[in-house]
């Protein structure tokens, strides 16, 4: 059988699915990863992962025959794409099955902003609902202009998930795409123009704290920063400082720049939601992502081709 190199974790219906055609070497199992592929980095043809965990450099150059990675999620930014296309090895992920679970979070996350959710969870929690009386008054999410950083196939998830509440969309991104939102060139002068701002844009270098001082300075002391793509996106202190300060209004965040690291001072924030990095984390979303990323192993080890290869490898 194939040798399979798995790096994090896997379901039992994946580990099942992969046992009959591979040889899993895990590497969650391994005292030194580095020192077994040393040893026998050789022997390995196939990879899976996750979006998160990636592909170390030093762990691709110790194995030299391989064939494919299959990340577990839509973004892979952890995987040098690049340089696995120019050694051949195509690199798949998981599209389209999580568009709409993750599009549900960053909708989960504006309203929780917006109706102050978690505020009034402990107001009634405390017993000052029966003491004080009712709790202030929230924003309405109805009639909001939002823009989208990043308008792929989750950003489009988005803006329909919130369409029926006569939401304005518009959108940045690098380049204009056909659709009938607004396009804004230029980001900081989108979050002027917007009540709350949306990051589903991939991670990566290009991307690194694009949502900087200036944009959140931008978005203002009424708006809404919601984060659903990488923690890498937004320049996570210069966001708690705005924070704090208030010239940002609210936050939802499911991603963070260290994760599982979330600083303490965004923790202590009470105009901040946050979620541990669970966009896509439904038992039925989780198990397509799973089906995927083995079907794209299974395919190749086939017949040489994979179902949803990324971008950069789409024409291999």
């Amino acid at each position: 059988m194939a040798e399979l190199f798995m790096i994090g974790g896997a379901t039992d219906v994946m580990l099942e699915r992969l046992g009959e055609k591979f040889t899993i070497h895990r590497a969650q199992d391994m005292e030194d990863p580095q020192a077994w592929l040393a040893a026998n980095g050789n022997g390995i043809e196939y990879v899976a992962t996750s979006g998160h965990d990636g592909v170390k450099p030093e762990f691709m150059a110790a194995m030299p025959n391989l064939k494919a990675i299959s990340c577990y999620g839509v973004g892979y930014d952890a995987i040098d794409t690049h340089a696995a296309r120019a050694r051949g090895v195509v690199v798949t992920h998981t599209p389209n099955v999580l568009n709409a679970e993750v599009g549900t979070t960053a909708v989960l996350l504006m309203l929780a902003c917006y109706r102050e959710l978690l505020r009034d969870d402990a107001y009634v929690r405390s017993g000052r609902w029966e003491t004080e009386g009712n709790s202030a008054l929230t924003r309405s999410a109805d009639n909001q202009t939002v823009g989208i950083l990043g308008l792929g196939r989750i950003g489009q998830a988005i803006a329909d998930k919130l369409a029926p509440w006569g939401t304005k969309i518009v959108y940045h991104s690098r380049s204009q795409k056909d659709v009938d939102y607004t396009y804004y060139g230029d980001l900081v002068e989108m979050a002027r123009d917007v009540d709350t701002l949306i990051c589903i844009t991939p991670g990566g270098p290009a991307t690194n704290k694009i949502v900087n001082r200036e944009v959140l300075d931008a978005l203002g002391p009424q708006g809404t920063l919601i984060n659903v793509s990488r923690g890498t996106v937004v320049d996570e202190e210069a966001m708690i400082a705005a924070l704090q300060d208030g010239r940002l209004g609210w936050a939802g965040l499911d991603v963070f720049e260290a994760e599982p690291h979330v600083p303490e001072a965004l923790r202590k924030l009470k105009n901040v939601v946050l979620l541990p990095h669970v966009g896509s984390a439904t038992l039925e979303t989780r198990a397509a992502m799973g089906a995927l990323t083995v079907d794209n192993l299974l395919q190749h080890l086939e017949d040489g081709t994979v179902i949803s290869p990324v971008p950069e490898c789409a024409d291999m």
